[in-house]
């Protein structure tokens, strides 16, 4: 298991505050920087990991340590230091806490969570040297099976942070599950939720009553053949009359709040060209729906760059023909965030993006501007196809481990090639009691087909099966 230290401080951590914070178990301890400088980390005689430091990263985005751990950083720009402890090894915990303290003691800030780092005396360890260069650099799990890797975070919010993201594609590429284990009352970032749609990935939440279940589905869960399974899987009880796995007490437990978050999903594809700029497609859909572009991104959380296109664009160009993953935030006023995704394909260059705003039981999404956004995407940035919905869920977008109603389709948008390639008028004429609407100009029309949207009428789930049905020919 391991514990989260994160330092906010006003400047840079120089490299001499670095090692002040790094000698907290005592000057006879050697430090290192292996992993090209990116981790430092502290081991024990028998090469457990006690700490380890990841590289400082400056935060020019307001909002982020508020969003992602409930604190009061410095005023932006600040920088955010994170210091992991296991605290499966005595004193580790201290010793992260101890080089949080000093690290905020001489670089000025705070440090989270603030009872962690109140002491700047030295921990006396026994036993600690530097990493192998060959294991620094890879994320540290706290449960490694022939099917998973399994991590424990107790945060706040469990976001997709460089660590993390680094620990899902090590998994991937060794052919992994990740399970991520939290204590209850721990909320999911969109962007991490986003990555645990394949099996047997999944975010395992600790439960007084059931022991642990999955803060996705409710399915009550026990460690079973190497990894956290569903408890019908395996119990010895389960009948074939009744296999059903049971769903956490805790799961049910679901709040009437008013609240409501604006979800949409659309894919662009553009004519490979150097002149071209991705992130415009984000942009101008965010611009028309809330008034302001986006704040900030970033290729992890915190997203701590302010908000560029153009230098999305070269991150692109540089890592093509790899895709580019980015996360998308708004301002604090206004809850947004989404993910945009870059490939290089043969079509051209593909944009995938995932975006959710959040509203207030006395704010409106605004649905009035729904079709001009379409039309924006559809004669400016070659949109491809895009789904909008609206469902009951939380303002600020975090994603709570109990039940949370499905999203409801409010509208789909066909783009103009997609209709060009259709025979006859099979995309103008549908089953639907309303036509679409078209968009663009009429010698090559884009079209917006309205579904009902009501959040408390899953029946609109007909409709958009209905029209994918009927836009599919079968």
């Amino acid at each position: 298991m391991t514990k989260d230290v994160i330092a906010l401080t006003q400047r840079m951590p120089d490299p001499w505050s670095m090692l002040a914070g790094l000698l907290s178990g005592g000057p006879d301890k050697l430090v290192d920087a292996p992993g090209e400088g990116a981790v430092m980390r502290l081991c024990d005689d028998a090469g457990r990991p006690l700490v380890s430091v990841e590289a400082p990263l400056l935060v020019q985005v307001a909002g982020e340590a508020e969003r992602l751990l409930g604190a009061s950083p410095p005023p932006v720009p600040y920088w955010w230091t994170e210091a992991r402890a296991t605290t499966g090894v005595e004193d580790a915990e201290r010793l992260a806490g101890t080089f949080a303290a000093r690290l905020t003691s001489l670089a000025g800030g705070s440090a989270w969570p603030p009872e962690t780092a109140r002491s700047l005396a030295v921990v006396k360890t026994d036993g600690v040297s530097v990493a192998p260069a060959s294991d620094a650099g890879q994320p540290t799990v706290d449960v490694l099976t022939d099917k998973v890797a399994v991590v424990i975070q107790d945060r706040p919010v469990v976001a997709m942070t460089a660590w993390l993201s680094e620990a899902f594609r090590t998994a991937a590429n060794a052919e992994l599950g990740l399970q991520i284990v939290s204590p209850a009352g721990t909320t999911l970032s969109p962007a991490v939720r986003d990555n645990l749609s394949n099996w047997p990935s999944r975010w395992v939440v600790q439960d007084e009553r059931d022991g642990y279940y999955d803060g996705l589905s409710g399915a009550v869960l026990r460690w079973q053949h190497g990894l956290f399974a569903p408890v019908a899987v395996a119990v010895a009880d389960a009948t074939t009359d009744d296999p059903r796995t049971p769903v956490a007490a805790s799961y049910q437990q679901v709040e009437e709040t008013g609240e409501r978050q604006l979800a949409v999903t659309f894919r662009t594809v553009h004519p490979a060209d150097d002149r071209l700029v991705v992130g415009g497609a984000l942009e101008s859909i965010w611009h028309e729906l809330t008034g302001e572009p986006p704040a900030g991104w970033g290729t992890a959380e915190p997203a701590n760059l302010p908000w560029s296109p153009r230098q999305i664009t070269d991150l692109a160009y540089e890592r093509a023909p790899d895709p580019t993953w980015a996360v998308v935030v708004g301002s604090p006023g206004r809850p947004g965030l989404a993910t945009l995704r870059v490939n290089r394909t043969q079509s051209g260059v593909e944009e995938h993006v995932t975006l959710a705003f959040g509203y207030g039981v006395d704010e409106e999404p605004p649905l009035d501007r729904l079709i001009r956004a379409a039309e924006l995407l559809v004669t400016r940035h070659h949109l491809q196809s895009m789904l909008v919905q609206v469902r009951k869920a939380r303002r600020d977008l975090a994603v709570p481990p109990r039940f949370e109603g499905p999203g409801v389709p409010l509208a789909f948008v066909l783009g103009a090639e997609e209709v060009r390639q259709m025979p006859g008028d099979r995309a103008r004429h549908t089953p639907l009691s309303q036509p679409p609407v078209l968009l663009g100009p009429k010698a090559r029309p884009a079209f917006y087909y309205p579904l009902p949207g009501d959040p408390s009428d899953l029946s609109g789930w007909q409709d958009f099966e209905l029209l994918m049905r009927h836009l599919k020919g079968t």
